[in-house]
């Protein structure tokens, strides 16, 4: 048992840190309570659980009762880093088991507030963010859905952290990425997409919160610097969790300016092959026709012989291929995963499931088009992200109909020909997005609130939408 750690030295704090390991927040704080009482404490006893409110939206908390019970530190809101003299911030944060027994972080990481106005003036390596973020004492929790409170959750990991070089070189890019929107006095556009593992998440107390920034007069979003959920999820099963599996990396052993720079250039210079060419080139099996056959040729392109990319996991990357036919449009609507009407209705658009996915997600599109020969020959790529006006007006329009539909009642009504209709938002209601079916067949189904069934639905991204939005390099004839 080590009584207590120096607190100019991080492996001192780590190695003091590891303690909390397989206790729960609850025992943290008997354990507080018997050294400053002296009394010892069974599961019977009445002692002074905490003074700090706890509730399911207070997560603060808990990482105060770390602070506080254990590390014997008052909780401040100061700039610094908590263990200043050694340069170490402390982070307490969940993470879940999922069904196939695997590990995920269940939120992004929190690392500091965005200044709009003094962030602009700062270097990566002189900001306050990089200086609170480059060694973190990691403390997970395993978040169960069951527990009925949160100082029963119990403490899993305890380790520092410090991002390897590779990632710190992106991680710069991003934040050279969120200061130059901000300099472009575009802060109230800012939007996760934007970048790879440094986010720009809202961090607000209400979705009607707004501050001023430098270089425009449109009052924006207040923002916290924060590691992404993928990024944290990358991290927890390949430092922190023993034994994890890790992924093939698309930069080894050098250095790049620009990551997507990188990977598009890899990709372009295959400009002009054909589909059946790359197959053959990389010696991919078509005989089984695989779905994901132009996401197997990518990952290929960029030379990972698997069908995960590290870069891709970090940054919740999202491999999309594109068809232009000879008429120069896509065919294909962009669907994205089902929703379950009863939880859909139970959300707000600030955290809904559908606008964090596109919040969150970076798309690499690899476009190809049908030549004269109607053979599909590859285009080039690029990356996307939603732009934060067509989120916040279009698509945030057809989700609020949406859920608006299956709270009043889903009216559904059958033709003379058999068919199934409904009153959801249809392609010609809106230039973004749309809901359409999206199950195996009428018989895969959700619950409605009213307790019928219906055909399983999802969101979609027009096919014309996502035509207007490739670059124009990328639809011409070669």
């Amino acid at each position: 048992m080590i009584n207590d750690y120096d607190k100019k030295n991080p492996s001192s704090i780590e190695a003091y840190a590891k303690q909390l390991i397989g206790k729960t927040f609850r025992d943290v704080v008997r354990e507080y309570e018997e050294r400053s009482s002296g009394i010892l404490f069974d599961e019977h006893s009445t002692y002074n659980v905490t003074s700090i409110p706890l509730n399911h939206r207070n997560k603060g908390g808990l990482g105060q009762i770390i602070e506080e019970k254990f590390f014997n530190y008052a909780c401040n809101s100061e700039s610094r880093a908590d263990f200043y003299e050694a340069g170490v911030e402390l982070k307490v944060t969940p993470y879940k088991k999922n069904r196939n027994g695997s590990l995920s972080a269940k939120e992004r990481l929190v690392l500091s507030m965005i200044d709009y106005f003094s962030v602009v003036d700062e270097s990566f390596e002189t900001s306050h963010f990089w200086n609170k973020s480059k060694l973190i004492l990691l403390v997970y929790y395993l978040y169960q859905k069951e527990v009925e409170s949160n100082l029963d959750y119990r403490i899993e990991y305890a380790s520092l952290f410090t991002p390897p070089k590779q990632d710190v070189d992106i991680i710069r890019h991003d934040f050279e990425v969120i200061v130059e929107k901000i300099k472009a006095g575009k802060a109230h556009e800012l939007s996760e997409g934007d970048t790879l593992y440094l986010g720009a998440a809202p961090k607000a107390t209400s979705s009607e919160d707004r501050r001023k920034q430098p270089f425009s007069e449109e009052l924006a979003k207040p923002r916290a610097f924060t590691f992404k959920t993928s990024y944290m999820t990358y991290i927890l099963n390949t430092y922190i969790a023993p034994g994890k599996e890790t992924y093939e990396s698309i930069i080894t052993n050098q250095s790049v300016d620009s990551f997507e720079d990188y990977v598009v250039k890899q990709i372009n210079q295959y400009r002009g092959y054909t589909l059946e060419e790359l197959c053959a080139l990389f010696q991919v099996n078509t005989s089984k026709k695989p779905k994901n056959l132009e996401a197997i040729i990518a990952y290929r392109m960029l030379g990972i012989k698997g069908n995960h990319a590290e870069e891709f996991v970090k940054a919740n990357i999202v491999i999309k291929s594109i068809r232009i036919g000879r008429n120069n449009r896509i065919k294909e609507h962009m669907s994205f995963p089902n929703f379950k009407f009863v939880e859909l209705i139970q959300e707000v658009w600030e955290n809904s499931t559908f606008g964090n996915y596109l919040r969150e997600t970076r798309f690499l599109f690899v476009v190809y088009k049908f030549n004269k020969d109607d053979v599909l020959e590859l285009m080039g790529a690029q990356f996307w992200n939603i732009p934060y006006a067509d989120l916040e007006g279009d698509v945030k329009k057809v989700w609020q109909k949406t859920k608006e539909v299956i709270q009043n009642g889903l009216i559904i009504t059958i033709d003379k020909h058999g068919k199934s209709h409904n009153n959801l938002p249809k392609q010609s209601e809106n230039k973004v997005s749309h809901v359409r079916p999206h199950g195996q067949n009428a018989a895969d189904t959700y619950m409605l609130p009213d307790g019928r069934y219906y055909t399983k639905q999802c969101f979609w991204l027009k096919n014309k939408y996502i035509y207007s939005q490739i670059k124009d390099d990328l639809k011409r004839d070669l």
